[in-house]
């Protein structure tokens, strides 16, 4: 049953809604075990629990009596959703984030509920598996039943195939945010609007705007001092912080955009371990980010890091709008992005006929037509095959002489017997045309000189990536292609994740030298928090206000191999 909710999580599509798996009954061997992580009050019918839109609400268990739990629709109007029933309990994934709630709850008749805390949930979490796991499975159930239904949520209004209008709504996809699409005919030009559930209306809103209005932005307390710093939420990094909150450390995760990182938009993972049959991006980056939700991470979503310094023992972390995160250890795990084809016009067609992801999201413009994808790697392998399955046909393109020294077997096997691939070797793209949107797109075989043009109106470029390292120039050392540099030469200890300052480690593809491969960011994830534990172990006097969980836990670093009892 737990496999089939992981399977669950969103990629680019909603599974149907399981009622007994979102709404389950505890034991009431279960119920008494709950008695000593709350309190039991007397509440009156009618009282108001937490409203919507509020932020870090208790859990409420039911003994007695009942709980109405209502959203809001269109237009600000309440929505009834659920009434809970003794022995079942409140809360979707916000009881484990810091965003605000997307549903409210009151009592209906007078009732005798247990209240349960943040803190105390987060002890529950930790010390009761059986109740943990059913805490989690229904939770994430009401969470795709509002992505399902559409309740609680926005309009995104706009035009499908306009560049803002897919950057808006890939930021919803990608942070599991519940949205209703309302398409304008093409005839009647608008900018994508975002209408909020209280009527508002956002024109073309910034990320971090748009983030801050639907409360998905977690802005960290710049007070705080944290024991791990994640910078970036791709593979490595959600790895890391799964291993340092599992193991007592109070974490922190900064992310842009949306937890996943690259392999968040990717179309199909076959390789991974433990998945025979593969697994989208985004399902993989999902439950990486809700195992982290779990074990108490924080995530900073919406707000790239810009820099960081030395402060007194510590690192002093400065994200876009100068907010500032004071933390003992750093974990640099901010990936590369995309690189882009040298030619004329390119920049006018990014969003606009010229992707970076091939997913079910982008699929819906290629269905019956032809299109193209350049880059000899996996992940153009693997975009070529996912849209070999909805489009017209596929040309990849690439510059080598044959996909043998880039490409796993599997998929170079896969290419050459599908009869919707063409393989255009030694050959690259020198001409795109088209006015607002891409039209067309002409490329040249080197070896013989043919020029090939066809009416071709979305490319889909993955030619590898650059490091996002730009806010560590002249902080880290780091290599002519702008990689960290790591290891025994270059780090502050003995360590393969030592960058060339004390306490700031680096892991997965932004490190120099590293195998960019989703399972080996996990594996250098999950490793790296053993260098945490021994670097926060040895200086000690950095630990003076931890909390006394995290304290004890650095305290004991040095003694408990704890790596080996944890799994991901």
């Amino acid at each position: 049953m737990y496999e089939e909710l992981n399977n669950a999580l969103p990629a680019s599509s909603v599974p149907p809604f399981r009622p007994d798996l979102a709404y389950p009954d505890l034991t009431y061997e279960m119920l008494d075990r709950l008695r000593a992580y709350g309190t039991v009050e007397a509440v009156p019918d009618r009282t108001t629990l937490f409203g919507r839109d509020e932020r870090q609400v208790d859990m409420f268990v039911i003994i007695e009596g009942s709980i109405e739990v209502y959203t809001r629709a269109k237009q600000n109007h309440e929505c009834f959703l659920q009434l809970l029933t003794p022995r079942q309990f409140s809360g979707e994934l916000d009881l484990f984030n810091y965003q605000r709630t997307l549903t409210g709850c009151r009592t209906k008749g007078d009732s005798v509920l247990i209240r349960i805390t943040r803190p105390q949930l987060q002890h529950l979490m930790r010390a009761e598996d059986d109740i943990a796991n059913l805490i989690m499975q229904a939770t994430i159930w009401r969470k795709l039943r509002l992505i399902e239904e559409q309740k609680g949520g926005v309009i995104l209004v706009g035009q499908p195939d306009n560049a803002d209008y897919l950057l808006l709504e890939s930021f919803f996809i990608r942070n599991g945010y519940p949205h209703q699409t309302l398409e304008v005919h093409r005839d009647c030009p608008v900018m994508p609007s975002v209408v909020l559930a209280d009527g508002r209306v956002l024109q073309k809103p910034a990320i971090a705007t748009l983030a801050d209005d639907l409360g998905i932005t977690e802005l960290p307390d710049p007070k705080s001092v944290y024991d791990v710093t994640v910078v970036g939420a791709g593979p490595a990094g959600l790895a890391a912080a799964v291993y340092a909150a599992s193991e007592g450390l109070s974490t922190l995760v900064i992310e842009g955009i949306a937890p996943g990182g690259q392999a968040g938009t990717s179309s199909k993972i076959e390789n991974y371990l433990g998945f025979p049959t593969g697994i989208f991006g985004q399902r993989l980056g999902h439950r990486a980010h809700v195992q982290a939700l779990k074990f108490g991470v924080r995530f900073a979503i919406s707000r790239n890091a810009i820099s960081v310094r030395p402060n007194g023992g510590l690192h002093m972390l400065v994200l876009e709008g100068g907010l500032e995160v004071q933390t003992r250890a750093v974990v640099v795990a901010s990936g590369a992005r995309y690189r882009r084809l040298d030619l004329d016009n390119y920049l006018r067609f990014e969003n606009q006929g010229i992707y970076y992801a091939a997913t079910a999201m982008e699929s819906l413009l290629c269905r019956d037509h032809e299109v193209i994808v350049v880059g000899g790697g996996n992940s153009a392998g693997q975009a070529a095959a996912f849209l070999a399955g909805v489009s017209a046909h596929v040309h990849l393109i690439v510059r080598a002489k044959s996909l043998a020294k880039t490409m796993s077997q599997y998929l170079v096997s896969r290419i050459e017997s599908s009869a919707r691939i063409t393989l255009h070797v030694n050959s690259e793209i020198e001409r795109l045309d088209g006015d607002e949107k891409l039209e067309g797109v002409s490329w040249v075989d080197r070896r013989t000189g043919a020029r090939t043009t066809r009416p071709i109106k979305n490319v889909f470029v993955m030619i590898g990536a650059q490091p996002n390292t730009g806010w560590l120039f002249g902080t880290l050392r780091l290599d002519r292609k702008g990689f960290v540099v790591t290891g025994e030469s270059t780090g502050f200890e003995n360590s393969r994740y030592a960058t060339s300052v004390a306490g700031i480690f680096a892991v997965g593809d932004v490190r120099s030298t590293s195998v960019k491969r989703v399972a080996s960011a996990v594996g250098e994830g999950s490793v790296v928090v053993s260098d945490v534990h021994r670097y926060l172990a040895d200086h000690r006097d950095l630990v003076a206000a931890a909390p006394d969980s995290a304290l004890a836990a650095i305290q004991s670093a040095s003694s408990a191999p704890h790596n080996d009892e944890i799994s991901l």
